[in-house]
């Protein structure tokens, strides 16, 4: 068989080999990660490839947000579980 036929193939075959491995590693640096951290309902940074908690403005300044139903879709943004309801004290 002619010499450059045979060079071809082993160039073609290296190139797939090193865009294979590029891509495993693209999945299991980058991409599992991600995923992992949205399923936590946390903010994903894929620059620094860092996964932070998010936290409501409330928490921060300590100024409470008055309006329930507002704060109800805040909490459940950031993935926060509601608070059960308190109960009634009862009457003697």
């Amino acid at each position: 068989m002619n010499p450059n036929i045979e060079r071809l193939k082993l160039i073609f075959i290296a190139i797939f080999a090193v865009a294979v491995v590029g891509v495993g590693v693209w999945q299991v640096g980058w991409i599992i990660p991600q995923k992992n951290c949205e399923k936590a309902h946390k903010w994903w940074d894929g620059g620094e490839r860092v996964c932070a908690t998010p936290i409501l403005v409330s928490d921060i300044t300590g100024r409470v947000i008055t309006d329930e139903k507002a704060l109800a879709e805040a909490k459940k943004a950031i993935g926060r579980p509601e608070a059960a309801p308190k109960a009634a004290p009862k009457a003697e």
